[in-house]
């Protein structure tokens, strides 16, 4: 049974995208990652797997489309988290996270094809990655690799490599964790509901004050071409989970 996991963490404001405050507000930066969400969940829906697992930390929203199964997040550190999320699967597994919204259906599909490779890496440009497919799921391929660093990806990929794996490799991409990236990744992808929300939030004007709160609906939800605009909620804390794999 093949699995497509994306993990992710609700997004609240001051929860989620902090490093985009400033130049955008905490309710800005929690509505991007709303809309980076929804768009890497509408391109995971589409591609063929048995199962579509959200392993989310907090409380599903109007952004989560039909046919994803959502389950908690597990304790701990993201090395253990992620190692939970394979151990749960049985079979083939794809996992990736909510901050390449420049993914589609085609670049994540032939980690599920069952083409002869143990496993699928996909290199983020900070040094992380962006996406782990595992035939064989093994906990212990991830559990104590040290997660959030520059050469997170290079521990990553030297774990499979020592385990004798024959590794494919998807595409670098870039994970939206600053303002630069934000733009980057916009210009990459400008069909998608994140970029067409960025472009209104970046506008002449609108970074005078939007006027968006949380909850109140979007200002960037029509013509957006992956569904319905985002509603960010607002909640107060901090929290580790991921948006990226790491």
């Amino acid at each position: 049974m093949t699995t497509l996991l994306v993990i992710a963490k609700q997004p609240l404001p001051g929860r989620v995208k902090t490093r985009l405050t400033p130049p955008f507000t905490p309710a800005e930066a929690a509505f991007l990652a709303e809309a980076a969400l929804a768009d890497t969940l509408m391109a995971a829906a589409r591609v063929p797997a048995d199962r579509h697992v959200l392993v989310l930390d907090g409380e599903p929203g109007p952004w989560l489309p039909p046919g994803f199964v959502v389950v908690p997040q597990a304790k701990g550190g993201l090395d253990v988290r992620l190692a939970a999320a394979f151990a749960a699967c049985d079979g083939p597994a794809l996992l990736i996270g909510m901050d390449t919204p420049q993914i589609t259906p085609e670049l994540l599909a032939p980690a599920l094809r069952g083409d002869g490779h143990d496993a699928w890496f996909g290199p983020a440009a900070d040094g992380g990655f962006w996406a782990l497919g595992l035939a064989v799921p093994d906990p212990a391929l991830l559990l104590g690799v040290p997660m959030s660093r520059p050469d997170t990806g290079a521990v990553q990929y030297d774990r499979l490599r020592a385990a004798g794996l024959r590794i494919g490799t998807l595409s670098v991409l870039r994970d939206v964790d600053t303002a630069e990236d934000a733009r980057r990744v916009a210009a990459s992808a400008p069909g998608t509901r994140f970029a067409t929300l960025y472009r209104e939030l970046t506008t002449a004007g609108a970074r005078a004050g939007t006027g968006m709160q949380p909850g109140a609906g979007p200002r960037a939800g029509a013509g957006m071409r992956r569904g319905a605009g985002t509603s960010a909620s607002t909640a107060p804390g901090t929290s580790t989970a991921p948006g990226a794999v790491a």
